[in-house]
This record gives C-alpha cells, structure tokens and sequence, in this order.
C-alpha cells in the first residue's frame, strides 16, 4: 500500500495518521488494474498486506511472494517492498501498532486469513484513523492483532528472479497459466537457448522451470476454487490434463485436496463442502 490507483492519480496515500493512531490496529483498501506498481516504500508499523480478490506479488527486501486470496503477507516495521497487480486484485492494508511487537511473527512471511481475520480486516479498513472513536474500533484491532499471533505461516513463497529477462519470462507465466509452452518455446520467444534459460532461472530463484511453473500454477488455482468454479474447470484453466491430476499435485503442495483447502478457507466444516467435478 501507500499509493493511490493511476485511476485516482496515482499519488502518494497520507498514511501519517494510520501510522499515529492510538488504535491498536488500522487498515487502507485501494484497488488497483492488472500490472499496477506500487513502487517500492516502506512503513514504520507491522503492515499486513491482503488481496481480497485477484492474485499479488509482493517484492521486499527480505522476500518475495505471490499472494492469492485466503494469505496475506505479514512485513515487520521499515521493510521495503513494492506491490505488483498480476490481475486486477483489491489491497487491503492493516498497520499494527509498534508497541505490539511481542507475539506478531517475528519474520516476514505469508499467513492464512481465516473467514474472521477477513471481516476484521474489512471492518477495520472502515475505522477513522484518529478520534473520535466508537469502543468497537479499538476491539476490532485488538482482536486481529490477537488472531496475527496464532496465525499458521504458508509455504506461499514462490522465488521471484532478479534477473531481469527471467522475470519477464515469469511474468509472460503468470499471466499465461495455462499456456502450454516448453522451455524451448520459451527459449525461442526471448531469443536464448533453452540451456541458457534452464540456467539463469535456476540461479535466480532456486527452482528450475518446471517447479516453478507447478507452483505458481496452483497458487493462482485458489481463486478460482474460492469463486466456486468446478475442479475440474480449475485444472483445466491452470494447465493440468485432469482433475486427478490437478488434485494430485495440490495436495501434494499444501497438504490437502482442493475441496477441503476452500472448506477451511471458508470456515466450513471438514466435509461439509463439495466441489462438482
């Protein structure tokens, strides 16, 4: 957050009051087109960023990470970091108070938003940044603070490359999710040799190709799983052959089928939701 959409001008949120409020917690919501940039800024209180739709990618010094909706991430006081819109999304900001600290994680990471840290986050962006106040802004934060403290921390972090052409190419992915272009194809599109790119995106992020692309793959599924759409519509729409085989890799990847991971994110009971094929 900190900056306003190009449809609103473009220019620098005032966030001194939201970082001077006495409230425990407070929260901004802008939306931004697909491929905005908030360029990079920073805040001296804990900022949790969240995407209530659309998918975001988060660059700090200390991480990057593509958020979908049910995560957000969590950056500690001061950390720079710039937002990316890989679709449209709206952005909800939450600054927490820096006397705080204690309990808030104690890293830089992605977390799960459960169905009431979402309507406290809703709610909370609502709330005046100073006085007066009603007694339920201040419970408001408090209670999400409480609920930042137990939070699970995601294994949401997809390696973004600082190698210019390669993020390009994972840009070029990102939007294409479904293309099912080899790294020869690809290769070819950027005028390097396939051994050349299998190289550099290794180095940059970590994973190679393939990996990457799986991951990034059913990161971006989770929008879609929440907006109701059919399994097997969903892999399909992601680059995957079959049902099975989307659901295969997912729950290989978060340690659950789809139709229990859209349960719990919306706090439903386990079994009590049933994805069509």
């Amino acid at each position: 957050m900190g900056f306003a959409a190009h449809s609103r001008g473009g220019h620098r949120l005032d966030l001194d009051p939201a970082h001077a409020s006495p409230l425990a917690a407070t929260g901004v919501v802008e939306r931004y087109p697909a491929e905005h940039v908030v360029p990079f800024h920073s805040h001296p209180r804990g900022h949790l960023i969240y995407a209530s739709t659309g998918v975001l990618l988060v660059q700090a010094s200390t991480g990057q990470w593509l958020v979908p909706p049910t995560t957000a991430v969590w950056l500690r006081p001061c950390v720079q970091h710039q937002l990316k819109a890989m679709t449209a999304v709206t952005a909800h900001g939450i600054f927490v108070g820096e006397h705080l600290d204690a309990g808030l994680p104690p890293v830089d990471c992605v977390v799960h938003i459960s169905p009431l840290m979402r309507e406290l986050i809703t709610a909370l962006v609502q709330v005046p940044h100073q006085a007066p106040f009603q007694p339920r802004d201040a419970l408001l934060g408090q209670l999400l603070v409480e609920e930042l403290k137990t939070v699970a921390h995601l294994p949401f972090h997809l390696p973004w490359p600082d190698d210019k052409l390669m993020g390009t190419v994972c840009e070029h992915l990102v939007r294409h999710p479904a293309q099912a272009s080899t790294a020869e194809d690809l290769a070819q599109r950027y005028a390097i040799t396939s051994k050349t790119l299998h190289r550099r995106f290794l180095k940059s992020t970590g994973m190679n190709l393939g990996q990457w692309r799986q991951k990034m793959r059913l990161m971006q599924s989770i929008e879609k799983l929440l907006q109701g759409m059919p399994i097997t519509h969903v892999a399909l729409e992601s680059g995957y052959e079959s049902h099975s085989a989307y659901s295969v890799a997912f729950k290989k990847t978060f340690g659950c089928p789809p139709s229990e991971f859209v349960a719990a994110a919306s706090g439903m009971p386990k079994g009590a939701q049933r994805l069509s094929a």
